[in-house]
């Protein structure tokens, strides 16, 4: 099964590729892409496949696109985030645990949302609408999974602002593509969880 999920995963780098490029403003010849990305499609789809279990595969290719379109465009767009909510709650169907992944889901989403709302500034809707699709999958797995996903998020973007800060390359204004950290922050909470 991992193999398989890997397989789906390289095959998904490719994919992946053309579609963060078509949300790239720049010209195909200026696009500076990893290699690597459908390696690392592969790793991160089998690697949750292994650790997770099948059903949360969909979700770690899905990952991967917005952790990429995010990264090089600032922008996590409706086309795929929307979309995905169904796809993932049918993916976690068979685990018996959509009730709690919704919830997990629902709880993100407030979370996320009540920040957005205080401080629409600092953090676009689109994390926003990434928090409840995060909080469905790591839900899923356990309440632990979801405080992990969550903690791990935060961290990470925080670091990353810190090292901006360091680097003198930011200020305490700078933005930063806050959905790649995000979801960064999912993969330790699948793969860790028991």
């Amino acid at each position: 099964m991992i193999a398989f999920a890997a397989l789906i995963g390289l095959i998904c780098g490719d994919r992946i590729r053309a579609l963060a490029g078509s949300y790239d403003e720049a010209p195909a010849q200026a696009r500076t892409w990893p290699p690597g990305l459908e390696l690392v499609s592969a790793v991160v789809a089998g690697l949750v496949a292994w650790r997770a279990g099948p059903p949360y595969v969909c979700f770690a290719v899905i990952a991967v696109a917005l952790a990429v379109v995010d990264w090089r465009t600032s922008t996590l767009p409706d086309a795929i985030t929307l979309p995905a909510y169904p796809i993932v709650a049918l993916a976690l169907l068979p685990t018996g645990e959509l009730p709690r992944a919704l919830a997990g889901g629902a709880a993100m989403l407030a979370v996320y949302g009540l920040l957005w709302l205080l401080r629409p500034d600092q953090m676009g809707f689109g994390d926003v609408k990434l928090a409840g699709l995060i909080g469905m999958a790591s839900a899923a797995m356990s309440w632990q999974a979801l405080v992990t996903a969550a903690f791990c998020g935060q961290a990470l973007g925080a670091l990353y602002g810190l090292a901006l800060l360091l680097t003198g390359r930011g200020d305490r204004h700078t933005q930063f593509p806050f959905g790649t950290f995000m979801l960064l922050g999912t993969l330790p909470a699948l793969c860790l969880a028991s």
